[in-house]
């Protein structure tokens, strides 16, 4: 019911529209970080009877930050840092922002359930595949490594919005946006899962909890960063193993919206103390030990 909603309507508003005297929270921005922030707001307005009603939308990243630095939001989700440009435009506006890391991620890159050749991949065969220079001429798996059959190559991924769409392509392609571009893009990751699904030829990539909400349909490939074939997990992506596709996931807050609105205090602060098991719960991987403490610290310089 989730993912058609999210795709009839954009967003998902997660309290009834009913209620009298209604505070509302408004949250945009990263399909990837979408499912932790909902598990939160569910809670949340839960614990607060639904006196608040919190919305949470998925434009990418990117969209994300563009309404947030507009003022439209008090919250955006991001699977990559805030870049210059866009710190630029919050500051034109006046929008002055903490960022705070609120789980892991290991990117992963999945085939279809038949594809029994493609098991582990290296950086070089992704760039090979997924380079701009790709464009329009490699389209055999055999042109990816000639060990792998003639058969045609289907690729989908995150639209150039997406902050999974940055991260990948700077760490597999070493430049940001640097993507091939024939390719079936979607900011919504459950596109991308049909997609593949649908496919014996097709490979894709997203983040790691919709691979396991979803993987009963698709086979997840290992890795190899340099020192052999990794497959994405909790583990792998806590102790470094799991390289170059490990990342951090983001909320940015608005610090004046902090500062002056109470639902929103008390949401952003219910969302470091539940963190943990929210993540495990919404199968993210959670904070680090260090990684709370300095989210907590941060919070806590808020005020």
């Amino acid at each position: 019911w989730l993912a058609a909603a999210i795709i009839a309507h954009g967003s998902i508003a997660l309290a009834p529209m009913h209620s009298v005297a209604q505070e509302t929270i408004k949250i945009d921005g990263s399909s990837t970080v979408f499912p932790i922030t909902e598990a939160v707001a569910e809670d949340f307005q839960a614990s607060k009877k639904n006196k608040v009603r919190v919305t949470v939308g998925i434009s990418g990243t990117g969209g994300g930050f563009k309404k947030f630095c507009e003022g439209q939001t008090q919250l955006s989700n991001a699977s990559r840092p805030i870049k210059d440009e866009e710190k630029a435009a919050c500051a034109a506006n006046g929008i002055d922002f903490q960022e705070l890391v609120v789980a892991n991620d290991a990117m992963t890159v999945v085939v279809n359930k038949e594809n029994t050749f493609a098991k582990c991949l290296t950086v070089q065969e992704l760039n090979t595949m997924w380079g701009p220079e790709a464009t329009g001429k490699v389209t055999k798996w055999n042109q990816v490594n000639p060990a792998f059959p003639g058969e045609n190559l289907k690729l989908y991924g995150p639209g150039t919005d997406s902050g999974t769409f940055d991260y990948f392509t700077a760490e597999i392609n070493g430049e940001e946006g640097a993507s091939r571009t024939d390719y079936e893009p979607s900011e919504d990751d459950n596109i991308i899962v049909q997609g593949v699904a649908g496919d014996k030829n097709a490979l894709g990539y997203f983040g790691f909890t919709f691979f396991e909400e979803n993987a009963d349909k698709l086979t997840a490939v290992e890795i190899d960063g340099g020192k052999g074939c990794v497959a994405p997990s909790s583990e792998t992506a806590r102790d470094g193993a799991y390289t170059p596709l490990a990342r951090p996931l983001f909320v940015y807050v608005d610090k004046k919206a902090f500062a002056s609105n109470p639902a929103l205090k008390s949401f952003v602060n219910f969302y470091i103390e539940n963190d943990t098991a929210i993540a495990e719960a919404a199968k993210y991987i959670p904070l680090s030990d260090e990684q709370k403490k300095t989210a907590q610290d941060e919070l806590a310089s808020l005020g």
